[in-house]
């Protein structure tokens, strides 16, 4: 057969460890051989990111603007025990959220379905989206250890050195810690204007919940910024496709979830986005079936797996040993990446081998044939566990039928 062809490259971020290998694999077994694949290549490995201090993810995340579409690898975060490993320069921050930052954009984590993996909430028929704000809060914040009678306070001086101060904790006979957050009207509006439209392209309805009745000031600015952008930009818009955007209260939407069928985008604040995601992957079944999609305000697109590195698989393929790692969410990145590629250069023919090379891995699975750690899941008789590799050569003869 003819390979697809392309027209603008893709941005390639290639990552760590087991992932990397699985990464290679996808490439030489199942897109290489149908896809004349134009990529331009960035290596985020932690070792290329160590020597180049960091640049290669500045420049593949400018890259990403440049092209609008890239594809992610899993990436290691380095934490003390990887200092000697690697022999780092430093403990790097994580690329994800250098990425995040410069694109300013929203994640969206959606869990992939299997016939023979009930999720263990059963009433969970279709699939529920995290939409996650990845800019501030915690993962920004300023923290102090304070001495007993000790006074915190908040102190705010504006551009022409008037001060205003907020009395945090007049401390007694107790130490104790602080914690500063901050966030930004600007970023919270890109997450807004991210999160709706991301729910008019998948015509899904749109909730968000902050803790507005105790922070009646923080989370409320959540809550005013997202209802005024509805009101004057999207309202009409929403009437017009049919779906619904919905404000409740943190908790409470917790209890609307679990007793929902699902089918519907959940827009959380940065640490409730980090908890709610792995929540909602674990009760579906497995991280490694949850893709993830990075959403600027712009309309520019990078897509991932939500899952890292497999660190414990790698040390035992560096053994030489056999595994059998799930690849399910790493090949939705890159089919997630090429549709997107194909609907902005409108390649048909792109956008049809996306979506049959995801037909292929679902059949794959539901066929019986898959990895250890689905199969401990599957309630599929007569299942067939595979090796990494064998489970890939597998969706590209299932691939490569659906295709004929």
């Amino acid at each position: 057969m003819e390979k697809i062809q392309m027209k603008t490259p893709l941005v390639e971020m290639d990552g760590d460890e087991m992932t990397r290998i699985i990464w290679k694999m996808i490439k030489d077994i199942i897109l290489i051989p149908h896809i004349d694949l134009k990529t331009e290549y960035y290596d985020l490995g932690l070792e290329h990111r160590n020597e180049t201090d960091d640049q290669v993810t500045i420049d593949s995340a400018e890259a990403t603007k440049k092209y609008g579409v890239a594809v992610k690898c899993a990436t290691i975060t380095p934490n003390a025990a990887r200092m000697p490993e690697y022999n780092l320069k430093q403990m790097w921050k994580s690329p994800n959220g250098t990425i995040r930052a410069i694109l300013d954009g929203t994640v969206f984590r959606t869990p992939i379905l299997v016939k023979g993996i009930t999720p263990y909430i059963p009433s969970w028929t279709k699939p529920i989206t995290i939409a996650r704000h990845a800019y501030g809060d915690v993962y920004k914040n300023v923290e102090m250890q304070v001495a007993k009678d000790s006074k915190a306070e908040l102190v705010v001086t504006d551009k022409d050195g008037n001060v205003t101060k907020e009395t945090i904790y007049d401390f007694g006979d107790s130490s104790g810690i602080i914690q500063g957050l901050h966030n930004k009207d600007k970023s919270i509006e890109s997450f807004a204007r991210a999160c709706f439209n991301f729910a008019l392209d998948t015509k899904q309805d749109l909730w968000f919940a902050t803790k507005d009745t105790i922070s009646k000031k923080y989370d409320h600015r959540f809550k005013d910024i997202f209802a005024e952008i509805y009101e004057n930009e999207y309202k009409e818009k929403f009437e017009e496709a049919g779906i619904e955007y919905f404000y409740t209260l943190i908790d409470d939407a917790v209890a609307r979830v679990i007793r929902s069928n699902g089918g519907y985008i959940w827009a959380c604040k940065n640490y409730d986005g980090d908890v709610m995601s792995d929540m909602v992957a674990t009760a579906y079944g497995s991280l490694a079936m949850m893709t993830s999609v990075l959403v600027s305000p712009d309309g520019i697109y990078e897509y991932e797996a939500a899952h890292g590195t497999v660190q414990r698989h790698y040390y035992k393929h560096l053994k030489g040993e056999k595994t059998s790692t799930n690849s399910v969410a790493t090949l939705f990145a890159w089919t997630g990446a090429l549709r997107k590629r194909g609907e902005l250069d409108n390649l048909p023919d792109l956008i049809k081998f996306a979506d049959d090379l995801e037909k292929a891995t679902i059949m794959t699975i539901e066929s019986g044939i898959m990895t250890g750690d689905l199969a401990s899941l599957s309630s599929i008789e007569n299942k067939r566990t595979v090796d990494t590799e064998t489970f890939l050569i597998e969706v590209n003869n299932t691939l490569e039928k659906i295709m004929k």
